[in-house]
């Protein structure tokens, strides 16, 4: 599927409420992740006995209408899902969440992430007898949970167990029949899962801003390599526990490697939203850093500072202030029209980067202007902003990038073109510059967005820019 934006896997919620208002509040959790996947969504409840799931291909608002949320039953805990397909093609079945029925109970699953030794697991799973409907990964997740759940005797352990021979980044919220809400975090940290808490429960979500949405405070985020049970309000932690400690010893865990963690730093460019705080810092910050870093880098003469919206804004808020340059609104977004990426063919895509921004000329003519992005992908969405930009008068366009260039695919779940179709693995700067039509062009440096992200908890993955990844990737998966 080519765009010339990334997109993320998938956003999780969950909640664990003394009320019986959990799909509900899933429901507004979903709304406020809809950003990070809008492929297909689903909520599953759990009322003490079973688990009722519905998903469907579309937006949360969409899979949702004509009474379909008023159907679900009540209930007290409840995980929710919305997608964006990198492993397994778009359809109902690979919407989340996956539900597994096991000999004495269910669990209902809901991922982030992209599991890199999936087949292998699903080819194990398969041996012992277990049956898949899907072909994504999250149903192999959900099956495995399941499977040590059972072994286990335990939904805490079956947990920690499970996601010990789990390969690749994963945040993973759980529902159990028995009201049992359950929150995994890979062990390195590659996708983002925090908790929040209220007079009524526990929430946990891919992004504060959910929490916040939902009313719940902003409790901490699940740590790397980390597993929490949420019942009855009480929270209980447990780190993941490795298939080698498993097998010398039922009591040792897996503590994090805090020499290899690796948040994605893609969220603090692009993927999460603005108000949301992720391991500690607020990505607004972070973006309006990375905007100060790039007027630092590439200083222009210029009139006025415009981003291009959404993702851009934040950015050219840092730049305007650290050059001096007037901020100015650069483009009207037509609010109705859909992600780009969501339209099948590429002359309706075009079609629809002309109907989402529409450059605001009287801003514009006459004037030089420094334009910040987020990325450059494949350049084309870029070319044609700046070429609209001029045919609205703009006398000269600057392009800045608060990222560094993309060359390397990922095997983590960010859906990033293939090598060949990156725009900076086939021209060099001044090539690119004249290709997107820009009277000049700078991309931040990697030590220049590792630094405007510097109050991150964490380190960072930024394998797509530079190649560098500690990740082995040994598919070899015996857990029996």
């Amino acid at each position: 599927m080519q765009t010339d934006k990334l997109n993320e896997e998938c956003a999780v919620f969950g909640v664990s409420t003394t009320t019986e208002e959990a799909v509900g509040i899933t429901y507004n959790g979903l709304l406020s992740l809809q950003h990070r996947g809008q492929e297909g969504a689903g909520i599953a409840v759990a009322n003490n006995r079973s688990i009722v799931c519905h998903k469907d291909e579309g937006l949360v608002s969409e899979v949702f209408s004509g009474g379909e949320l008023e159907r679900l039953p009540k209930g007290k805990a409840a995980v929710g899902h919305t997608r964006y397909s990198t492993t397994g093609h778009s359809s109902k079945e690979n919407a989340g969440p996956f539900v597994t029925e096991y000999l004495t109970g269910r669990i209902a699953t809901a991922h982030n992430g992209n599991i890199t030794n999936a087949k292998e697991i699903r080819s194990e799973l398969a041996n012992l007898g277990l049956n898949f409907n899907a072909t994504s990964d999250s149903e192999v997740v959900s099956s495995l949970v399941a499977y040590y759940i059972t072994k286990e005797k335990s939904s805490l352990q079956g947990a920690a167990r499970a996601a010990g021979f789990l390969r690749g980044a994963f945040s993973l919220v759980i529902v159990t029949s028995k009201n049992k809400l359950i929150a995994v975090r890979d062990s390195k940290g590659f996708r983002p899962l925090c908790i929040g808490k209220n007079d009524t429960g526990c929430a946990v979500a891919s992004e504060s801003c959910a929490l916040e949405t939902c009313g719940f405070e902003f409790v901490r985020d699940v740590q790397p390599g980390e597993v929490i049970m949420i019942e009855n309000g009480e929270i209980t932690e447990q780190r993941i526990i490795s298939k080698q400690k498993a097998e010398n010893s039922e009591q040792e865990t897996q503590q994090a490697d805090n020499s290899s963690l690796g948040l994605c730093i893609f969220e603090y460019v692009y993927f999460a939203r603005p108000d949301s705080v992720i391991d500690g810092l607020s990505v607004y910050a972070a973006r309006y850093n990375m905007g100060i870093a790039l007027a630092w880098e590439f200083p222009v003469d210029a009139d006025a500072v415009c981003g291009v919206p959404d993702s851009g804004l934040d950015a050219a808020y840092g730049y305007s202030a650290a050059s001096g340059i007037p901020l100015v609104s650069g483009f009207v977004k037509n609010r109705y029209i859909g992600r780009s990426f969501i339209y099948p063919t590429q002359s309706k895509r075009d079609n629809a980067v002309r109907l989402k921004l529409n450059p605001l000329a009287a801003n514009i003519r006459g004037k030089k202007i420094v334009l910040v992005d987020d990325s450059i992908v494949r350049g084309t969405t870029s070319e044609k902003i700046i070429r609209s930009l001029k045919n609205a008068g703009a006398k000269e366009v600057h392009m800045r990038v608060s990222s560094p260039p993309f060359r390397h695919t990922c095997h983590y779940g960010t859906d990033i073109d293939s090598e060949e179709n990156l725009i900076a693995n086939n021209m060099n700067l001044d090539e690119i510059c004249r290709k997107i039509g820009a009277d000049s062009l700078g991309y931040i440096s990697i030590d220049a967005l590792k630094g405007s992200c510097r109050k991150c908890a964490l380190s960072f993955c930024t394998a797509c820019f530079t190649g560098n990844t500690d990740e082995q990737f040994d598919k070899k998966n015996v857990f029996e």
